[in-house]
């Protein structure tokens, strides 16, 4: 391993390679750290069509399109005493957009690209120390996890932390992470064979599926595999296991009262054990810092409902690319680039933290404890400021009427009324992360948008000479 890079990006994750190879396309030395060695397993089996932009912009889509995953035509719920489904089909006529993956071999197919464009790639790795001077980090000192006698020390210019939930900056060194009172789920989920197929809905979807104390996915994967895990409340849940005497029967039982789901897994088999993730929801208190970016799940994690996981992974690779990118090049500050990074991929993050939201409010059945759990307060509200979160949502759709049909429903709900439609996001299947993320001067934040051409970047607005 070198002893110095220009770049370093900890964690080789959808987050990662995607940082790292959208600069080392751009010409920059870069070197990720992967504390695993791919194939590794993962959770996340479900990408939205928000990814594929980034994914062509990073030269792999094809790779990924070739690869046999499960094309996934969009989503169907059923919510309580409703169901509705969400096309994917109106955002691309040639071919699937979206697919249902096995994480492993996703995510190996990314790493491997990263190193193909010149990333150096060196799995086995963990970062058990930075150095600081000052404020700023400028070195790593890493182990390897295969054989604890390899350690050295990496100098760097810029780092990039991909850590995931473990989060190098967040949860270990500057200990900032802040988790949310709503969304303190667990998942527990495992894997199934000879599922029946949704007689309903877009080919391939997800189906989400309510029961009384949370909620089911149920992904089809192309191994002939079903991914099928239940999100319910952390107290619910240790409650139910003391009661019950363990995960399984947890699982067992809340599969055994959802009929819908009980009937897909009629004659099925279940074939792995069961795996439990807890605490869906947090944010590092800030995203950047003198020299480095939190990029996906090492700076914020949300609840899986809306399937975000990997969008919000390779969106905020791409902008953490294209700020460290125009900052090498000497095009903007990095205070500058960093207040574009924080400000951007915050209002991502809590534009589908209200959603999410929004969504467990409109279940029906109000006398769940575990959906009046997740509504945000008034509190929360006002710390996430929901009136900017609203003119977000609604400028990401190109319809005015469906816009403000969406902003009327979503106001409803959070206000406590009811309305008509019984999905609250009814018309958001026309939301594209790339037409609300401030790409042109009209969306610019702190006088700098998103450019792509003649490279990924930051540009000012016309007239901002501010250097």
């Amino acid at each position: 391993m070198r002893g110095s890079t220009q770049i370093l990006v900890i964690g080789g994750g959808p987050a990662g390679s995607t940082a790292a190879g959208l600069l080392a396309k751009d010409g920059f030395e870069v070197t990720l750290l992967e504390r695993d060695e791919f194939p590794r397993y993962h959770i996340g089996e479900s990408i939205l069509p928000s990814c594929r932009p980034i994914l062509e912009m990073l030269g792999v889509w094809d790779k990924v399109e070739s690869h046999g995953f499960q094309p996934k035509g969009g989503a169907y719920f059923f919510w309580g005493p409703e169901e509705w489904e969400v096309r994917f089909n109106s955002l691309g006529d040639d071919g699937a957009n979206a697919w249902q993956v096995i994480r492993s071999e996703f995510d190996e197919i990314l790493l491997r690209h990263a190193a193909s464009l010149g990333v150096e790639v060196v799995e086995n790795i963990t970062v058990k120390e930075l150095e600081f001077e000052g404020e700023r980090p400028v070195a790593a000192l890493w182990a390897g996890t295969k054989d604890p006698s390899q350690s050295g020390r990496i100098a760097f210019d810029y780092v990039v932390d991909a850590s995931g939930r473990g989060g190098v900056f967040a949860a270990k060194h500057l200990k900032n992470r802040q988790y949310h009172e709503i969304f303190r789920n667990v998942g527990a989920w495992s894997y199934w064979k000879n599922v029946k197929p949704l007689d309903r809905g877009p080919d391939g979807a997800i189906a989400v599926i309510s029961s009384q104390d949370g909620w089911f996915w149920n992904i089809p994967l192309h191994d002939g595999t079903t991914s099928v895990g239940l999100v319910t409340g952390r107290d619910i849940f240790n409650e139910k296991k003391k009661a019950l005497g363990g995960i399984q029967e947890v699982y067992d039982k809340a599969v055994s009262e959802t009929p819908h789901l009980k009937a897909l897994l009629e004659g099925a088999e279940q074939v792995s054990g069961m795996k439990v993730e807890q605490d869906y929801s947090y944010t590092a208190e800030s995203f950047c810092g003198p020299g480095y970016l939190l990029s996906g799940d090492a700076a914020c994690f949300l609840d899986p409902l809306l399937s975000t996981g990997v969008h919000l992974a390779t969106y905020s690779a791409m902008l953490a690319a294209a700020s460290i990118s125009s900052v090498l090049r000497g095009e903007v500050t990095e205070k500058e680039a960093w207040e574009f990074y924080n400000t951007v991929y915050r209002h991502s993050y809590e534009r589908l933290l209200v959603l999410v939201s929004v969504f467990y409010e409109s279940y029906r059945g109000k006398e769940h404890h575990f959906y009046n759990a997740q509504k945000l307060t008034s509190d929360q509200r006002e710390g996430l400021s929901i009136q900017d979160a609203f003119d977000r949502i609604v400028t990401g759709i190109a319809d005015l009427d469906d816009a403000q049909d969406v902003y009327s429903r979503v106001h409803a709900h959070l206000n406590g009324a009811e309305s008509g439609d019984p999905n609250p996001l009814a018309n958001l299947n026309k939301v594209h992360e790339q037409k609300q993320a401030p790409m042109s001067p009209q969306n610019a934040v702190g006088g700098l948008y998103l450019s792509f051409r003649p490279r990924l970047g930051l540009a000012r607005t016309e007239g901002d000479g501010s250097a």
